[in-house]
């Protein structure tokens, strides 16, 4: 028999472990920020009905799927995006899910195209939606996650800029384009602004002048229109002058007013004003947005464009219903956010997941090596086991160092008998001589964790914590200040009126650095707080406070 070549298809990649522990870190908080804001996982077959995944999909698009007929002669196809088979899942169950249905779901999608830098035949997509409300708090509430989101992966500097197709709705009918097609085609121009810049814009516009009323005097409209934001920061500001812009026009009315409200909205679920932008650039090329839409910029990457963008889309998750289904979602991009955040050196680290090797002496310890590995374990620690007894202690360091695991615990013959093991620094060289009862305390204070966010899904700096603990409610109650571990660093009281003032108060500068999550509990009783309070202190018995 011949032997096969291992190899792998043009536009198909393999996600080695360097490559795979940070981008597993990176999805985990991700994921970790959708459940905080109470969205369920959602997964669906890679492989549907091609009726059922061609869906709205236009000739272009068909062109893209990779279809067959499976062993019964059935006509199916991979799935090319995920958005379809939300709409065939809320059409198949619609009695059984709770209505606003918040989902978010992570997988591989396929697509048939040419291979090119950055361009893959199969890649991920990580979306999170809200279906069956067209609440603008809906809206509100995506653009905080994409805040939320951009937290958690510690980027500085970014920006979320937004506007309403009703705006650009309202600006076809100032000019009086009467082709929906010919709107369609503008906007479609209009989108790559970022990318060709205004003398770009302006001849895919001269191209289509002539069709739908569209002509020249329509294009310096289109133009003067794109430009309303340039030069402030102000978002009121800028809503107002699109509002004198529009002329008075019904639908641009409407598409202002929605803008307001999201804005005031999201500012509210404590997205901060300097993160905001409305931007009348920003209309998403797909045809089937229809109210708020957004893209997410990195200030300090913005070569990598728009790396998370969504908006309202009602009446495509519909199409397998007999009625319209309202929905507003975020799709992040995360390929490209990958990138950009390596560039940036914000990836999460991609040191191995396990905190400490535990080496195998020899075959007459290596119960003894079993059973610390096990302590580990169950203590929580991500312990890896060496699994030749046979090898070298110098090999097994060796295996630690190429895997990047920081600990390794030696444990031999005389070790075993006084109940012992000393524990090696992969930094440095350092061993310490430790008691197998401190073992799993001694790991803990000499590990750094690679990603010591994902344990609690918050990633804030005191900073951060500062200009959330601005937003907190006007309320009294219980707070707990935790650290990434979830151990109780602060559990106090505050007066009704004053919990984000006492938190400030009574956590010093040494202490911030290590609070990881913040939860308080509304009590109006100030009494009833008190005892709260101390019973939480007095069970818990918090490392401070």
């Amino acid at each position: 028999m011949a032997r096969i070549q291992p190899k792998i298809l043009k536009g198909f990649r393999d996600y080695l472990p360097e490559v795979m522990v940070p981008r597993t870190r990176l999805l985990r908080r991700i994921a970790e920020v959708f459940e905080r804001f109470g969205f369920e996982p959602l997964d669906t077959p890679s492989v549907e009905y091609a009726e059922i995944l061609l869906g709205k999909a236009g000739p272009e698009a068909e062109k893209l799927f990779y279809r067959f007929n499976d062993q019964g002669g059935r006509d199916v196809a991979l799935r090319y995006e995920l958005t379809v088979s939300l709409a065939r899942v809320i059409g198949q169950y619609k009695t059984d899910l709770v209505k606003p249905f918040k989902r978010y779901q992570m997988g591989p999608v396929w697509r048939a195209e040419s291979p090119a830098k950055g361009r893959f035949r199969e890649f991920w997509q990580c979306d999170v939606d809200i279906v069956g409300t067209d609440s603008l708090l809906a809206d509100a509430e995506c653009i905080a996650i994409d805040h939320a989101v951009m937290r958690a992966l510690n980027v500085p500097n970014y920006l979320i800029r937004f506007n309403n197709r009703k705006v650009f709705r309202g600006l076809q009918a100032r000019i009086g384009i009467s082709d929906s097609e010919t709107m369609n085609s503008i906007m479609r121009s209009v989108d790559k602004f970022d990318k060709v810049g205004e003398n770009g814009v302006r001849k895919e516009l001269e191209a289509i002048i002539g069709n739908g009323g569209f002509g020249e005097k329509g294009l310096e409209t289109i133009l003067e229109f794109l430009k309303l934001a340039e030069g402030t920061s102000d978002n009121s500001a800028c809503i107002d002058a699109l509002e004198r812009f529009l002329g008075g026009t019904e639908m641009g009315r409407r598409g202002c007013a929605e803008l307001r409200e999201v804005l005031s909205s999201a500012q509210a679920l404590g997205v901060p004003d300097d993160v905001l932008q409305i931007d009348p650039t920003i209309v998403r090329g797909l045809d089937y947005y229809t109210g708020t839409v957004f893209e997410t910029f990195l200030k300090d990457a913005p070569q990598f464009g728009s790396v998370m963008s969504g908006g309202r889309y009602d009446g495509l998750i519909g199409i397998f219903s007999s009625e319209e289904v309202p929905a507003v979602g975020i799709s992040v991009g995360i390929d490209r956010l990958i990138a950009a955040l390596e560039e940036l050196k914000l990836l999460p680290d991609a040191r191995a997941s396990a905190a400490v090797l535990v080496s195998v002496f020899g075959t007459e310890t290596v119960n003894y090596s079993l059973k610390i590995a096990g302590d580990l374990r169950r203590a929580g620690i991500n312990a890896e086991l060496y699994l030749d007894p046979k090898a070298k202690l110098a090999k097994q360091l060796k295996y630690a160092s190429r895997k990047g695991i920081p600990l390794v615990v030696i444990a031999g013959p005389e070790e075993e008998k006084d109940g012992s093991c000393s524990l090696r620094l992969m930094s440095n060289g350092e061993q310490m001589q430790v008691k197998i009862e401190n073992l799993a305390q001694a790991v803990q204070d000499n590990y750094v964790d690679p990603d010591p966010n994902a344990a609690t899904g918050r990633s804030w700096d005191w900073e951060f914590a500062e200009d959330m603990f601005d937003r907190v409610p006007a309320v009294g109650g219980v707070y707990l200040l935790r650290n990434a571990q979830h151990e109780v660093l602060k559990c106090g009281w505050a007066p009704y009126g004053k919990l984000a003032e006492t938190i400030r108060d009574s956590v010093t500068g040494e202490q911030r650095t290590e609070v990881a999550t913040f939860d308080w509990y509304e009590i109006r009783d100030d009494n009833l707080s008190q005892m709260l309070a101390q019973f939480i202190n007095e069970k818990l018995q918090p490392k401070f406070g």
